[in-house]
């Protein structure tokens, strides 16, 4: 697989306020809105705090992470030349899809591949 560049990292958070306390108010970086983000942390084409129920919705539907799966910590984000070539290799790899390719309604093709082997 060929990847480009990282597109985006964004930490976990099951506590939005202490998160944006953390990241906005004590190290000043210039998230806006909500979930905070912002494309302006210089090294990072984006920067995000992503709400766990969120990472949740985005890969299963549901508001609630399985238990059992471990609760990630931070979503990494790849721009590689082939999403769906990518995935197939993973999985050939042994890695799980959290979800298969798609495209999102925006027109981004993704895959959620988990870090740890079946």
């Amino acid at each position: 697989m060929q990847v480009l560049f990282v597109t985006d990292f964004s930490p976990i958070v099951t506590n939005a306020s202490e998160s944006r306390r953390f990241y906005v108010d004590t190290l000043g970086l210039q998230l806006e809105g909500e979930p905070p983000a912002s494309e302006k942390v210089p090294g990072a084409k984006h920067f995000g705090l992503w709400p766990l129920r969120d990472a949740a919705q985005a890969c299963f539907g549901t508001d609630e992470w399985p238990s059992h799966l471990p609760t990630p910590q931070a979503n990494l984000e790849f721009e590689v030349m082939d999403v769906t070539a990518a995935a197939a290799e993973l999985e050939a790899k042994g890695y799980t899809l959290l979800h298969p390719t798609r495209t999102e309604p925006w027109g981004q093709t993704m895959c959620a591949p988990s870090a740890q082997r079946v």
